[in-house]
């Protein structure tokens, strides 16, 4: 029984984002060593997860240990310039074999359907072609590199009805030019150049790299791109994991919602980023990730799954959709990557320069984040911008909380007249009251 309840809070504590994210454009990009360390067939089972849920996926994947591989075949050695590969006509058949090669085993992984696996009844189609126009990236410090490329355009006119299908695009790191001359790319630079060409909803690098971690050992976990900006100043990231958020970074500073950095090395890490408030790695965006708010009119739906349970344990009173549409104006809340973990309402007594605070809530999968705090704060600076002196709460279940937070245990007579004449003494909730 207990695990059934498990099973069942987690899929009701997912179902927010499944809803945000359905019909939204992800770029997944991933490098060679994924492919290497054996972890595509689980990938191609999580991916094919979101497209299942109404994702558009977009997959690009790396190259390098496979191109190095083919070098070492053919007795060729690598040559490489500030740590960018020089590629001749020899590393650039490498190239063609590496892609070649991925895109049959990447191909393979998603048409895998035996029963009783997760890719059962999937039916997921992989299309590829030639969506990347490159061109050469020249000389670069008296240094020709020859075949190596950068990405000129992706074909988002072609790529956006195939993902309206339901079928996945498949990008390689290789590129075309209008002449017919072909040309070696990043994965990393594919990946940002179509992001930012389908107005992709996020970007998500799984990599090689393990959780970021700050000068002070602390994982980062959260940054917007000027707080990037300044961690890649900074210069202790590991060379690897700075080339990455680089290009999180161009990709949120040019439209691109969010991006996230996640290792391979754990089982699930992009469904874990994805679906868990805190996420397992490392996550950017152009603007903070957290919103702490007024609410508006389509806050409401938000707001009533996050306190119907509350209201059904008898912890809160019951309110009616139309009573919060009306009290909006009162609302506020605090927001995390487009969907509301907590909320609280202020509502004016201007004669005795008192307001209420009603409603707090915070969504239990987060309490102990202090969220909850945050919005005491914040209905605290509401009420003192509005002129009041005190702020007051009814509580039956959590007075312990507010009086740790500088609330008092006071009478129903020191509410103000027009709320005890309100008061329900059925209910008998304590009175708390701090002075602003």
């Amino acid at each position: 029984m207990e695990t059934s309840n498990q099973f069942v809070q987690w899929l009701r504590s997912v179902a927010p984002y499944i809803h945000a994210f359905r019909g939204k454009t992800f770029v997944v990009a991933f490098p060679g060593e994924l492919v290497t360390a054996g972890a595509l067939t689980v990938l191609a089972q999580d991916l094919s997860l979101l497209v299942a849920l109404g994702i558009r996926v977009v997959i690009v994947h790396g190259s390098r240990p496979q191109v190095a591989e083919q070098l070492a075949l053919r007795n060729v050695e690598g040559r490489f310039h500030n740590g960018i590969r020089i590629t001749d006509t020899a590393a650039l058949e490498c190239a063609k074999e590496a892609a070649g090669e991925l895109r049959l085993d990447i191909e393979a992984a998603f048409s895998q359907g035996l029963p009783n696996t997760p890719m059962s009844n999937a039916a997921i189609r992989i299309i590829s072609g030639n969506f990347v126009t490159a061109r050469p990236l020249g000389v670069i410090d008296g240094v020709d590199l020859e075949l190596t490329g950068v990405t000129r355009k992706v074909a988002a006119e072609t790529i956006h009805p195939i993902l309206a299908t339901d079928s996945i695009v498949l990008l390689s790191p290789l590129g075309f030019s209008p002449t017919g001359e072909v040309f070696n790319l990043t994965m990393e630079d594919v990946a940002v150049s179509a992001a930012i060409a389908l107005h992709a909803d996020k970007l998500i690098f799984i990599s090689e790299t393990p959780m970021m971690l700050d000068e002070g050992g602390v994982e980062i976990r959260e940054l917007s791109s000027h707080q990037a900006e300044a961690v890649l100043q900074a210069g202790f990231l590991p060379s690897d994991a700075a080339y990455y958020m680089q290009h999180a970074i161009k990709a949120c500073n040019n439209g691109v919602e969010r991006a996230h950095i996640v290792s391979f090395a754990m089982d699930g890490s992009a469904l874990l980023e994805l679906f868990t408030h805190d996420g397992v790695g490392t996550m950017i965006s152009h603007e903070n990730l957290e919103s702490l708010r007024k609410a508006n009119i389509d806050d409401v739906g938000g707001i009533i799954k996050l306190i119907e349970p509350l209201e059904a344990d008898g912890t809160l009173v019951k309110r009616g959709r139309e009573l919060i549409e009306r009290e909006i104006d009162n609302f506020s809340v605090i927001e995390h990557d487009g969907v509301i973990f907590g909320c609280a309402a202020l509502y004016p007594f201007p004669a005795a320069k008192m307001a209420e605070m009603a409603c707090l809530t915070v969504n239990p999968e987060v309490q102990t984040q202090g969220d909850g705090e945050r919005i005491l704060r914040h209905m605290e600076n509401r009420a003192r911008a509005a002129g009041f002196n005190k702020l007051f709460v009814l509580t039956t279940r959590t007075s312990h909380w507010f009086q740790k937070r500088g609330f008092v245990p006071a009478t129903v007579d020191a509410l103000p007249k027009d709320r005890q004449q309100m008061y329900n003494w059925q209910r008998k909730s304590q009175v708390l009251i701090k002075s602003l």
